[in-house]
């Protein structure tokens, strides 16, 4: 099993008053030749946006954009004529296809929102967009990992155009896990929302990550009151046509 930490501390970071974001990959004005990506997972953003404010109109194309809300109340609208709020234990995927316009802002004026924002290169482009969101949290069940995302309409949580799995934990309690990989040839970012875990003789506290790879199973021992988000994709990119 081959494995590479990042640290929390050593992700990009940009305070512009109302966002603070901080990047695990190259995004905006942050470019480190050695976090482009991981496999096809393109972006992780971790953002905390002020009340009131948020990011305006804009386009997308050719990418699986999935948005899991930590706190406060995120609203969405976009050119397909969808128009919402998400919240904690809720998940939105859009398929940015052929191309779609939106924007996000913080619905409450009081409270901040805190959010991760990820961005998977799809296996094909130019599909039709589409927009879905869910509530994740009736499904929820403490000390165990649940499924979010998948390749399969018909799976546990919203679906990409990607042979990609996430599955999200909250613990409570001390815990040991073993993750079993979907597909060969996968790899595994580990992000831990709070808390902290051990994965081999690597500690991983707040917001540190691991990329795993060259293994189709890893161990965990998950420390109590505990967050953690499991995103396993191919790490081979999609050859365009």
């Amino acid at each position: 099993m081959k494995t590479i930490l990042h640290t929390a501390h050593s992700r990009g970071f940009q305070n512009h008053g109302w966002l603070v974001a901080n990047h695990s990959f190259s995004f905006a004005n942050y470019y480190n030749p050695e976090r482009v990506h991981f496999g096809v997972l393109r972006v992780l953003n971790d953002d905390f946006v002020t009340g009131g404010m948020g990011f305006g109109t804009h386009p997308h194309s050719n990418m699986e954009i999935v948005t899991i809300p930590l706190s406060g109340e995120l609203h969405h609208r976009d050119s397909m004529g969808n128009f919402g709020a998400i919240k904690k234990g809720e998940i939105q995927v859009m398929s940015a296809g052929t191309g779609i316009q939106h924007s996000e802002f913080n619905g409450n004026k009081d409270i901040p929102v805190t959010l991760l924002q990820i961005w998977v290169i799809p296996r094909e482009n130019d599909v039709e967009p589409r927009y879905d969101q869910i509530k994740i949290s009736d499904n929820a069940v403490d000390n165990e990992f649940q499924q979010i995302v998948s390749p399969n309409p018909d799976d546990a949580g919203v679906w990409i155009h990607q042979d990609a799995w996430f599955h999200l934990g909250s613990f409570s309690q001390k815990s040991n896990r073993t993750y079993q990989l979907k597909k060969e040839g996968n790899g595994v970012y580990v992000f831990v929302i709070s808390g902290s875990l051990k994965i081999g003789d690597t500690f991983l506290n707040q917001r540190d990550a691991l990329e795993i790879t060259e293994t189709d199973h890893f161990d965990m021992e998950i420390e109590e009151n505990s967050e953690v988000l499991l995103i396993e994709v191919p790490m081979s990119l999609p050859r365009v046509k």
